[in-house]
């Protein structure tokens, strides 16, 4: 009897990237420890600055990033950059990366957010939330935006 051997492959899946722009250190931590928890390899940045240096080198898959940091717009700014299509910009290739706001905003100056472009001057960003929020909010959100949910 002549048997056949199939020969089974294993695809190694890696893991999505998510990069944490938030100034706030606490807060960081615990959201890359319970996405890290859900199999997510995570990059961390403590500014606008450091998030687009971030960008370059990790080039993640989604970004999570806080609107206000080292000043009330900063999150505006670095998404801007980010969607800014221009060849010649440095960010380009990362122009479709799903974008994640996060915001306090509405609790400092009492503003309200739409994703609707017509009632809206946030940058192109695929989702926002409002701190407080629950983690597992945001890790479903980060699930759907990556599924194509």
């Amino acid at each position: 009897m002549n048997t056949q051997l199939r020969k089974i492959e294993k695809v190694a899946v890696m893991p999505k990237k998510i990069l944490l722009v938030d100034d706030d250190v606490d807060l960081v931590e615990s959201i890359a420890q319970a996405l890290s928890f859900h199999g997510f390899e995570i990059a961390t940045a403590y500014s606008g600055k450091d998030g687009l240096k971030e960008l370059l080198e990790f080039e993640p898959d989604l970004i999570v990033l806080d609107v206000m940091m080292e000043n009330d717009t900063a999150g505006f700014e670095v998404a801007s950059q980010i969607r800014n299509k221009r060849t010649q910009s440095r960010y380009s290739k990362f122009s479709d990366v799903p974008i994640i706001l996060l915001t306090a905003i509405n609790q400092v100056t009492n503003s309200r957010f739409s994703l609707n472009e017509a009632q809206s001057f946030l940058p192109d960003i695929n989702d926002f939330i409002t701190k407080p929020f629950k983690i597992d909010n945001l890790i479903d959100r980060i699930n759907a935006i990556l599924e194509g949910r």
